[in-house]
Order: structure tokens, then C-alpha cells, then sequence
């Protein structure tokens, strides 16, 4: 029997809540395909601050480096903001990204049909919509240095530097190319290469890498149009790869045609490990109501079986059933719809097992 070892990571707020359900969806995978996941749990975020005064308890650290793939629920809340910088739970975030080297973040926003009433967009705008957005997780102003915050001639002045070498970019630009081969052969690379000569290498880069894709219809945006255009017409756009910094800001707001972060899914690559999470944060508002939306974690964990275990089957499995789930009329509180039935996080969850149980193997 092939065996998958699962460091299952929770996190704050809603994430214990959205991780059964994740892990409830799991145990029919294993089930119906004969493989067997091992999960093994820590505590990261302000959970792992309550617990070891640090967001990223070192044999979590190790855990994850000796799993197979990691599973992430979220982290981060208003109880954990008083501390100091380095120990908020977000910190632990990008430990674990930067402790695996996780240096590619894909952030899939598909509209299902059954939700486009949910988008703030027009249904003529949004309908059909499937783009992936790929940023570069491990450079930019996130890690380069130096940075801070200091006294100068009487004034507190805030310092972070933006920095990328030749060598990251053209690693990020290689999976960006290889995942494009694979939809539309459509590539976006978005940059600001008409200011910031860091982003000028980066489209020198990733159009060198480009030569080797002929295949690939790579074109050039600056931010500013990009984040106008996915407003204006986001059917043009199939992959777009771009900066860490550009990437966080685009992809939120692209999450946002969907008309819910509860329905995006995310995964972070590295060489070895990937890391698998929801895109949105740990709604600590909603923190044990039985409310929170799972799909997304869901939706993650079906990437996770496509992307670290090649099993793609699987995953196509599960988002069928999310689908399903969705067409039979089911919603959570954040996708309410008039004529819905409203259905809390234990029953979502339910449900998708359910489907994906009655699929046939």
C-alpha cells in the first residue's frame, strides 16, 4: 500500500474547523484508491505562540521538512497583534515558506457556474472565468534586506528593499512556462520594468526563459494595467506569473471575481515539499460557530493529491464533488443565496465526502 506522510498544520481561528473537514475528505480518498495518509499534526501561528512562544516551533519545522506535502489551515488573528513583529503568527508562515523553500505560489480563481450571482462583477464579465495566477514567494521586499525601522536625524524612517537575483527569477519563470504548456499556452508575465529596475531584470529574465517556449504565448503587463484589466475583462487572462509583492496583491484581488475567498484553494511549491492552504485568513469572527466555509481547504487538499502525489484522478474526484455539492444547491453562510439551503461546516463537508464516496473508483 503506498503510504503518504501528511504534516497537517491547523493554525488559528477556523482552521481546526476547516481541517476536519479537509481531513474527513482525505480518509474517503484513501478509502476508495487503496493508498494510506499519515497525518501527523503541529501547532504553527498563535496556536504554536500559546504553546512554545514561537510561531514556528522547531519540530514542526522538522516535521514538515520530512513529510511528503504539508496542509495548512490558516493563521493570524487581532489577539496575537500586540506582539512583537517576530512573533506574530504570520511569521511562522513564512518560516515554514522559507524553511522549505517554497518559492512558487499558485493561486487557481475559477468561477463555478452555480456562484456567479456570488461575484460582486457582472455575470457577462465573470462567467467562464479559470486563470491561475503564479508569484515568486521567497524574493522581493518580503525577505530582502535590509530592512526595519530606525532612527535618522531625529525621524523614524521604515526600510524594505526589493531584491531578486537572476537565478530566482528564472526558476519561477520555468514553472510558469511549464504550467501554461499544460492550459492555454498563454503566459502574462506582470512587472513594473518602466520604474523599478528590479522588475526591469525580471522581464529580461523571464523573456530569455521564453525562448525556450516556443510553444508559449508570452506577452508583458505593467501592475497597475494588470490590476485594471482583471477588473475590466478577466476572461482575457489564463496564467499570469509575477513578484512576490505584486503577486499577493493581484491575487486578492482576483479572488474577489469569485465572490468568496472561502472557494480558493492555493498551493506553494518548492523542490521538495509543497505546502497547501486556503487563500483566505482565519476569520477569527467566526471561530467555532460552525459556520466557516471548508471548500477552499477542500479544494487544497485535492491539489495536494494532484501536484505531490500525482494522483490526479483523485483530485479531479474531489472537485467534482465540490461541484456537485454546489449544483445540489448547498451553501455556507459567506455563498448564501436566495433559495439556498444553508448548511454549516460539519455538513459541507458531509456532503463532499459523501460525493466523492459515491464516484466511481
Amino acid at each position: 500500500m503506498k503510504t503518504y506522510r501528511i504534516a497537517v498544520l491547523p493554525g488559528d481561528g477556523i482552521g481546526p474547523e476547516i481541517m476536519q473537514e479537509a481531513k474527513k475528505v482525505l480518509a474517503v480518498v484513501a478509502e476508495r484508491s487503496g493508498v494510506r495518509f499519515v497525518l501527523e499534526e503541529g501547532l504553527v501561528g498563535g496556536a504554536g505562540y500559546d504553546a512554545y512562544g514561537t510561531p514556528l516551533p522547531d519540530e514542526v519545522m522538522k516535521m514538515a521538512a520530512a513529510s511528503d506535502a504539508v496542509l495548512l489551515g490558516a493563521v493570524g488573528g487581532p489577539k496575537w497583534e500586540p506582539l512583537d513583529y517576530s512573533l506574530r503568527p504570520e511569521r511562522g508562515l513564512l518560516g515554514l515558506r522559507s524553511g522549505l523553500g517554497l518559492f512558487a505560489n499558485l493561486r487557481p480563481v475559477v468561477v463555478f457556474d452555480d456562484l456567479i450571482a456570488a461575484s460582486p462583477l457582472k455575470p457577462s464579465v465573470v462567467r467562464g472565468i479559470d486563470l491561475l495566477i503564479i508569484r515568486e514567494l521567497l524574493g522581493d521586499a518580503y525577505f530582502g534586506k535590509p530592512r526595519g525601522v530606525r532612527g535618522e536625524k531625529g525621524q523614524r524612517v521604515g526600510i524594505n528593499t526589493i531584491v531578486y537575483t537572476e537565478a530566482e527569477i528564472r526558476r519561477i519563470a520555468k514553472v510558469a512556462f511549464d504550467i501554461a504548456r499544460t492550459r492555454c499556452r498563454k503566459l502574462l508575465s506582470v512587472d513594473k520594468a518602466n520604474v523599478l529596475e528590479t522588475t526591469e531584470l525580471w522581464r529580461d529574465v523571464v523573456t530569455e526563459v521564453g525562448r525556450d517556449y516556443p510553444d508559449v504565448d508570452l506577452q508583458h503587463m505593467y501592475v497597475d494595467n494588470c490590476a485594471m484589466q482583471l477588473i475590466r475583462n478577466p476572461g482575457q487572462f489564463d496564467v499570469i506569473v509575477t513578484t512576490n509583492m505584486f503577486g499577493d496583491i493581484l491575487s486578492d484581488e482576483a479572488s474577489m471575481l469569485t465572490g468568496s475567498l472561502g472557494m480558493l484553494p492555493s498551493a506553494s511549491l518548492g523542490e521538495k515539499v509543497a505546502m497547501y492552504e486556503p487563500s483566505h485568513g482565519s476569520a477569527p469572527d467566526i471561530a467555532g460557530k460552525g459556520i466557516a466555509n471548508p471548500l477552499a481547504t477542500i479544494l487544497s487538499a485535492a491539489m495536494m493529491l494532484r501536484h505531490s502525489f500525482g494522483m490526479a484522478d483523485e483530485a479531479a474526484a474531489v472537485e467534482k464533488a465540490v461541484r456537485a455539492v454546489l449544483a445540489d444547491g448547498a451553501r455556507t453562510e459567506d455563498i448564501r443565496q436566495e433559495g439556498a439551503r444553508i448548511v454549516g461546516t460539519i455538513q459541507m463537508g458531509d456532503l463532499v465526502a459523501e460525493r466523492v464516496r459515491a464516484f466511481k473508483a
